[in-house]
């Protein structure tokens, strides 16, 4: 059967790319349209394990996604970085003089605004994923219509690649991470990255506190987000990032964390993506 891999999107999609590059092994795809919807695939069963993209160079977090995990009881155990490439891509026998209309995701409208600025007379339209975009124009024959996506849903849906890598920045990268309804999947000794979550009192320098702990066990911070505890206005929960070379001074840290914050939770442990 091989193991079911939710994403968000449907082939073709940079989610998608993640899968083929990460899994070594022949996977089922799960395609859903939404992160929610990912999110419900793991905990019904209908999919082993998923993956959601967290973070992206240019634009910054994809905040509501760390709420998700957390909310959802689920764990982080991978990571993989995809360098992005938009691409132009509209019904064979097209020039983009013909096209008046760009529909994709907002981050991509977002990542190639430079490009799109250019072209006036193109209308840009936000959808809800670049994949998607691609296999309606070819499904419904949508002449004057072009999609940014990867070069991938070009090849899948027989599209025209009109403008090759418009996104802005051309040294685009975005972190995904590979989530399960259980924890971490590897020995410590292959461990060298987690993923924290944890909330500080009121008190002054009280995160600055809790950072100290976590330098003086030699952890590098990588990223540190916060997010409103809804329930309790103006107070904030902080999802962070560690590395490390050995697991015992992680260890060491995380004793001294659930003593030292408030509601502290290992989201994840796993492999650094980046090494």
């Amino acid at each position: 059967m091989g193991l079911k891999i939710a994403i968000q999107g449907i082939k073709g999609s940079n989610h998608h790319q993640v899968v083929n590059e990460y899994f070594d092994d022949k996977v089922n795809l799960v395609e859903c349209l939404s992160f929610h919807g990912l999110v419900d695939c793991l905990l019904d069963g209908s999919a082993d394990k998923g993956v959601m993209a967290i973070e992206n160079s240019i634009a910054g977090s994809i905040i509501p996604n760390y709420a998700l995990v957390y909310d959802n009881g689920l764990h982080i155990i991978g990571e993989h970085y995809l360098n992005i490439h938009h691409h132009l891509m509209a019904l064979k026998g097209q020039h983009i003089d013909d096209i008046t209309e760009v529909r994709t995701h907002p981050m991509a409208l977002l990542q190639c605004r430079e490009f799109l600025k250019t072209q006036p007379h193109i209308k840009m339209v936000e959808d809800v994923d670049t994949a998607e975009t691609a296999k309606q124009i070819q499904s419904h024959g949508l002449k004057g219509i072009a999609a940014i996506a990867p070069k991938v849903s070009a090849e899948l849906y027989d599209l025209e690649i009109l403008a090759k890598d418009i996104q802005t920045i051309k040294n685009n990268a975005t972190r995904f991470i590979i989530v399960k309804t259980k924890n971490k999947e590897l020995p410590k000794k292959e461990i060298n990255k987690a993923s924290l979550r944890f909330e500080t009192d009121h008190k002054r320098g009280s995160l600055a506190t809790v950072l100290n702990v976590m330098s003086d066990c030699n952890l590098n911070l990588t990223k540190i987000q916060s997010l409103p505890i809804i329930e309790t206005p103006w107070k904030y929960a902080f999802f962070v990032d560690v590395t490390f070379e050995q697991y015992d001074n992680f260890a060491k840290a995380k004793s001294l964390l659930e003593i030292m914050s408030e509601n502290f939770k290992v989201i994840g442990e796993y492999k650094n993506g980046r090494l």
